[in-house]
């Protein structure tokens, strides 16, 4: 009966593949983002209103977003994940919503991430863990 266990389990495990990301989304590179920041500083004030955003320049692929969405904080890498990296490719926006600064504007919900207004974009936003300790948030991968 070992036998066959063992063969059953090998076979699952030669079974299962890798997960696939779609090619098109390898424009933005695995960097480490560690960054902490304090809700009571002025630059950081939007962020103790629902529904506001905040660039955070130099940290992941083009600055990290950090938006105040109400039921927490979440945080975007601000680099256009269906672009290469180009002085354009960097996600702008204020409130709940940013565009691309390249000719096609793409468009991008900082709720959940994903594009808004061309169904055919592949990619959404990269997705930061944010931790709040009182007034302080912890942004990392």
């Amino acid at each position: 009966m070992k036998p066959y266990f063992y063969l059953l389990i090998l076979i699952i495990f030669t079974a299962c593949s890798k997960n696939s990301d779609d090619k098109n989304c390898k424009f933005l590179l695995d960097v480490s983002v560690n960054v902490t920041i304090n809700l009571n500083l002025p630059q950081y004030n939007q962020l103790n209103s629902i529904g506001n955003s905040v660039y955070v320049a130099n940290p992941g692929n083009g600055g990290v977003i950090v938006t105040n969405a109400g039921s927490g904080f979440l945080a975007w890498d601000a680099a256009d994940p269906n672009h290469t990296p180009t002085s354009c490719s960097i996600v702008s926006g204020s409130g709940l919503e940013g565009t691309c600064g390249c000719t096609d504007a793409n468009k991008y919900s900082f709720v959940t991430g994903q594009p808004l207004e061309n169904s055919t974009l592949q990619c959404s936003l990269r997705n930061y863990r944010v931790e709040q300790n009182g007034n302080t948030l912890l942004i990392f991968n």
